[in-house]
């Protein structure tokens, strides 16, 4: 018997989205090409009817709405089967209660993967941890379709779905501004401006003669940039 193991793939940040095409609980998709002009969080979770996913579910279906303003749709994904994803979304709705989350109704698509095969084409499964259950996996895919962010937890541990905004947010600023953020960052805190590209630009600056920028050292300046002026540019009315 052959017991070599599948290697385990996955896209690497900067690649394009590996294409599908799947049976989902809002109907058929063609992945990424239906969300072409949007930002997606494309995340994976173990299986239906169980305690942790049916938590991060309700909070993702709670916090939609907020990532929507940020021209963000959420797909999420599971080896379970349509029929399975359908009950479970029902009994979510009309029994659990979370929090203080209750009624929820989840209508992001849940793809059906029994065949494993979109799990597989992001590398959502890793036999260390189960052969048969994807992992919980977030994959952020630019308008372009282009990989931005990956972010993996193990099947205990539940995602704080607060933080996914927060990076889609941080990733969609980075790029309308020419910015990058540090850590902890969050909308209304100052922002890094890039490293300087001369001696000269960098005496500029610690010499204080750039308008608005303040430097700890030659490498590491900041900017005020107000949540007014993010919202302004990156949020739908």
């Amino acid at each position: 018997m052959d017991t070599t193991e599948v290697p385990v793939t996955m896209p690497r940040i900067g690649d394009p989205a590996p294409a599908f095409t799947a049976r989902t609980t809002q109907g058929d998709i063609s992945f990424p090409g239906d969300y072409a002009g949007e930002w997606v969080v494309l995340f994976s979770h173990p299986a239906d009817f169980t305690p942790v996913c049916t938590s991060e579910f309700m909070t993702f279906a709670s916090m939609e709405g907020d990532f929507r303003r940020y021209n963000t749709r959420l797909v999420g994904l599971s080896v379970d089967g349509l029929y399975s994803h359908i009950a479970w979304l029902r009994t979510i709705q009309e029994k659990m209660v979370y929090r203080d989350l209750k009624n929820v109704e989840v209508t992001f698509p849940l793809i059906d993967d029994v065949s494993m095969d979109v799990a597989r084409r992001y590398g959502m499964i890793m036999p260390g941890e189960a052969t048969t259950q994807a992992v919980r996996a977030v994959f952020v895919i630019d308008p372009a379709g282009v990989v931005r962010a990956i972010v993996y937890y193990p099947l205990s541990l539940g995602r704080n779905v607060a933080e996914l905004l927060r990076m889609v947010v941080a990733l969609q600023t980075a790029d309308e501004f020419g910015v990058a953020t540090p850590a902890d960052w969050l909308p209304g805190e100052p922002v890094i401006v890039p490293p300087p590209g001369s001696c000269g630009t960098a005496k500029e600056r610690m010499d204080g003669e750039v308008e608005g920028v303040e430097c700890v050292d030659w490498f590491f300046c900041t900017k005020d940039l107000p949540e007014t002026l993010i919202e302004e540019r990156l949020t739908r009315s």
